[in-house]
């Protein structure tokens, strides 16, 4: 059974890095073993590998910020690029998310309606009815959210999958066997707190409460079970 590949585009923040790397969270939160699971630092200058040698990729979040086009950002993108016209599984989160559709044509930059954080609703479109991750979750339920750049554009050919109030598209497909989420199906409500804490000060000076959002922190278990779908679909087609 072929592994699956997690390009790390980033670090978590400071007083979580004792936990592991955003790859190590991604796997547990997809019931993935650590021998089922090969890790490939881009954001360190690491060239990822041959894509046929895995199931499935699934691409982390990140600090970095797509819009600046660094180096080994643009190197990935075409990489991922490849891999998705190839029809290889693929799974972008925030970052990755953001990434993807860059890599496939689509627009990437700050969101105009600001900074989005913490235990938001999605609604889910149409479209993912039929969607392999998505079909037959309740219409609308609770992800955990950071980020300040979007999806402005999604890619040709992409179909929106869920939009939230302050972004419209919080999840697209790209054909049959590409996705990106804005949001973090590997966060848990810990997690989600650390970093509302960490980012207290930019929420404050953009006008909002911090004790608001950490309140209203609460488990978000539909999202994860989207990550594991992707785990499940790839399985299957690899």
């Amino acid at each position: 059974m072929k592994p699956f590949l997690i390009l790390e585009t980033g670090r978590p923040i400071d007083p979580l890095r004792r936990h592991g790397s955003f790859g190590h969270w991604i796997r547990v939160a997809a019931g993935l073993s650590g021998r089922e699971v090969r890790h490939c630092d881009v954001a360190a200058g690491e060239s990822p590998p041959d894509v046929r040698d895995y199931a499935g990729v699934m691409v982390t979040g990140s600090g970095a910020m797509v819009s600046d086009r660094e180096a080994w950002s643009e190197r990935s993108a075409d990489w991922l690029r490849d891999a998705a016209e190839a029809g290889k599984p693929l799974f972008g989160i925030c970052y990755g998310h953001q990434l993807i559709a860059h890599a496939l044509g689509g627009a990437v930059d700050y969101n105009p309606r600001g900074r989005e954080m913490g235990t938001v609703p999605i609604r889910l479109e149409g479209s993912a009815s039929s969607d392999p991750l998505f079909a037959g979750m309740p219409s609308a339920f609770d992800v955990h959210a950071t980020h300040r750049q979007t999806v402005l554009t999604p890619p040709r050919d992409a179909a929106v999958l869920a939009r939230s109030d302050l972004d419209d598209c919080q999840a697209f497909r790209w054909r049959e066997s590409v996705w990106g989420v804005q949001f973090h199906p590997e966060f848990n409500t810990a997690l989600m707190r650390s970093y509302i804490h960490a980012r207290r000060e930019a929420l404050v000076n953009e006008g909002s409460c911090h004790h608001t959002l950490l309140k209203a922190v609460k488990p978000a278990p539909l999202a994860r079970r989207v990550l594991k779908r992707f785990v499940h679909h790839a399985r299957r087609h690899s």
